[in-house]
């Protein structure tokens, strides 16, 4: 199916949880979204059958070396895109001293190591449009920690720092890149938490609740904007004041 004209967004992760919420989002505000995935999930498939302006791409960020020719197809097919919303993540829910180190790789090389890749070869076709906008969805626990998740944390802390620096490379060339650093939500990555633990982190909260992830979602749609044009560097905190 071809995509219409339209500003093009690519969704890394766009199949379930944040990433589908993302996608919904964009394509209700009028952008075409790729929605890239090792998978078409039931709920993606039924948003692509029914909206013209969303299509499917596989997409697998474990598959390092074919990330180089996967942009380049992906460029010849859909054009430059605007946005590149890093969503894509996987997590390994132990604590580090038993953690094998398989286990810690893989972590690292699809929240980290991928995510660069593929950012580096998508952004080269921003760069001859001079104009484009990259988010990396980042995580507060970054910043808060939490028990069993140290792997988690550092790849999402990975992320922040490159959110940083990479704005300061694109900056010039009238590039964005901004993170989004989510609390928790009700989804599949947060699935080993347990109603007592998410209860606590309700509470505790100052808005005693969890962000969900159209909230989330909205705030990626903002830093697309012509609103945002002047925030880059920076991480944006959803997390319905849970570090408040």
């Amino acid at each position: 199916m071809e995509i219409p004209k339209k500003r093009v967004a690519l969704v890394t992760g766009g199949n379930r949880g944040l990433g589908f919420a993302i996608v919904q989002s964009l394509a209700e505000a009028g952008y075409a979204v790729v929605a890239a995935a090792r998978s078409c999930t039931p709920q993606l498939k039924e948003l692509v059958d029914q909206n013209e302006s969303v299509v499917f791409e596989a997409l697998d960020l474990a598959a390092r070396r074919e990330l180089h020719e996967w942009s380049k197809r992906f460029v010849e097919k859909y054009g430059a895109p605007y946005a590149l919303i890093n969503n894509a993540a996987i997590a390994h829910d132990g604590v580090l001293g038993t953690m094998h180190e398989s286990q810690i790789e893989e972590v690292i090389g699809v929240n980290v190591t991928a995510t660069l890749l593929l950012t580096k070869y998508i952004s080269r076709s921003m760069l001859r449009n001079r104009l484009g906008r990259i988010v990396n969805i980042s995580s507060i626990i970054a910043s808060t920690g939490f028990n069993g998740l140290s792997v988690y944390a550092a790849s999402k802390a990975a992320m922040n720092g490159f959110t940083k620096s990479l704005s300061r490379e694109l900056g010039k060339v009238n590039i964005t890149v901004n993170a989004v650093a989510p609390g928790y939500m009700e989804t599949s990555m947060s699935a080993g938490i347990n109603d007592a633990q998410l209860d606590q982190i309700r509470r505790r909260s100052a808005l005693k609740r969890l962000a969900s992830t159209s909230e989330v979602a909205s705030t990626v749609k903002y830093l697309l904007s012509e609103d945002a044009a002047a925030i880059t560097g920076t991480v944006l905190t959803v997390d319905a004041g849970n570090t408040a």
